[in-house]
């Protein structure tokens, strides 16, 4: 099998470090995308290590996935680089601060806007535009979504807003993706134990109203499953997969 080439978003830390080690020690090359060049270096140290053995490499290409011009040249870099792109783990996103409707800044939904959904969607389309354009044509995308997809968490109206709309970027890409053997499927996890997610040890609102500590589970399960949706060939696809913490408050929240 040829070596395949993927771009990890928000790869400095958390769930995208974690695919990204995870798709390196199964032989995957890299472009590792992120706004902070030190952890993204340190990712890459990490994947060289990971996938020694089977020739991998990792490169840190530091990016504002807000910023269209920026994203051109992430995914320009890693076509040069290492000649197509196979995949895409659209990841890069942040919570925001958790505020009442009535008290949410303008400029704080619009940010979360930007980089969850905007982003998202500036780097699909350079992923499109690369795989509808290479040869052998073709390529995946998967979108990280999350269980606020599904349902929010109290006063999360822009993460959940962006959530949502990233399950109809996922719909779309799947169907405009069909006639170029690009496949679209989409993540949605909870309570994976990161630095974003570590509040959650302490206690966080629930939606009567208390504050409540959460299970949470190793970020490693979901990099295994990123990576088992990735390594599938082009005529199969996983199109939502939801990978949570066994006992958090998800079915029956509310």
């Amino acid at each position: 099998m040829p070596q395949q080439i993927a771009v990890v978003t928000g790869a400095g830390s958390g769930v995208g470090r974690a695919v990204a080690v995870e798709l390196a020690a199964a032989g995957w090359q890299l472009a590792l995308a992120g706004r902070r060049e030190a952890p993204l270096h340190e990712t890459a140290r990490l994947c060289a290590a990971a996938g020694a053995d089977l020739g991998g490499a990792a490169v840190a290409v530091p990016t504002d996935v807000t910023d269209a011009d920026a994203v051109d040249v992430l995914f320009a870099t890693a076509a040069e680089r290492f000649g197509r792109i196979d995949l895409l783990f659209n990841n890069a996103g942040t919570f925001g601060a958790p505020a009442p409707v009535d008290e949410l800044d303008v400029a704080e939904w619009r940010a979360v806007v930007d980089l969850n959904l905007t982003g998202a969607f500036l780097c699909a389309r350079a992923a499109f535009r690369q795989m509808k354009g290479q040869h052998p044509q073709g390529g995946r995308i998967i979108n990280n979504g999350s269980i606020s997809a599904h349902v929010p968490r109290p006063q999360s109206i822009a993460y959940t807003a962006t959530k949502h709309a990233v399950t109809g970027l996922t719909k779309s890409l799947s169907l405009d993706g069909r006639p170029y053997r690009i496949a679209c499927g989409q993540i949605d996890i909870g309570n994976a134990a990161t630095d974003m997610t570590a509040a959650m040890s302490v206690g966080v609102r629930q939606a009567d109203g208390r504050v409540a500590v959460e299970p949470t589970m190793d970020v490693a399960d979901v990099a295994r499953t990123v990576r088992h949706m990735a390594g599938l060939p082009l005529e199969a696809n996983v199109q939502f997969a939801t990978v949570m913490a066994t006992a958090m408050p998800y079915i029956g929240r509310g």
